[in-house]
């Protein structure tokens, strides 16, 4: 029978020990995403009871909630802030843009009522998030980002995550994609000093539209828009908002 010499099997069960305790550290020190993502959850039901005065309900569509809960948010943020992805606020993303707070997608979403069989229209896709609950609930996503890079990684993490049904392309959000109109329904995440008329004539008569209006430096509301069989526009300012704003050759 084999011994090990007795300083090397000291060596070996020191490094053992070593090696089990590091092992617990770093388990320990991982992120619990489960229960992250069910604080998050938690925080978006407590803020659409408190702005229920706002947006006219105290609860979001169950639907809508379960394309958030399927998504994980710490794969659409830089590394450096994954340990406060499911926090809900805005996090930067870089290239001066960031990933809106979960509530404000919560909202966003709701309020354009997709259904399964919907085409819908993005503009400014920053990390993709947004695209990626859309994708959830829709049947089709298109999304235009005027950040180059941003909308190669996004485009990425797409694939990686096998979201198949988002197209993404760089370019001006601002005149939307005339080449897959019209849509069901369109989202636009920054804010623009005005509702751009390309995305409007690119809504289907009975579509819906979202968009933060304002400045930089003033008051921005969210507008409700909706377009009626007829052809008919209607919109409806929904609560106060705060984003980075739409750029481009405009």
């Amino acid at each position: 029978m084999a011994h090990i010499p007795r300083q090397l099997f000291y060596k070996l069960t020191t490094a053992l020990i070593g090696w089990l305790f590091y092992s617990s550290v770093v388990a320990s020190a991982a992120p619990n995403w489960d229960e992250a993502m069910r604080g998050m959850l938690a925080a978006i039901k407590d803020d659409a009871e408190m702005t229920s005065l706002y947006i006219g309900k105290d609860k979001f569509d169950q639907n809508v909630l379960t394309a958030m809960q399927n998504v994980p948010r710490h794969e659409f943020v830089p590394a450096d802030q994954q340990i406060h992805a499911y926090e809900n606020r805005p996090l930067p993303i870089g290239y001066g843009q960031t990933i809106s707070q979960p509530y404000i997608v919560a909202l966003m979403t709701d309020m354009l009522d997709i259904n399964s069989n919907d085409k819908v229209l993005e503009i400014g896709t920053g990390s993709g998030y947004q695209a990626a609950i859309l994708n959830q609930l829709s049947k089709q996503v298109f999304t235009i980002e005027i950040v180059e890079a941003l909308a190669k990684r996004a485009k990425d993490t797409f694939q990686r995550l096998q979201l198949d049904n988002i197209t993404v392309r760089a370019g001006d959000g601002y005149y939307g994609w005339p080449e897959h109109a019209p849509f069901d329904a369109i989202i636009v995440t920054a804010a623009a000093s005005h509702i751009p008329p390309p995305l409007i004539a690119q809504l289907k008569p009975g579509g819906r539209m979202i968009i933060p209006v304002g400045s930089r430096f003033f008051v921005q509301h969210l507008v409700l828009i909706n377009k009626d069989e007829q052809g008919k526009v209607t919109t409806r300012q929904i609560l106060p908002v705060r984003f980075v704003p739409l750029t481009g050759g405009h």
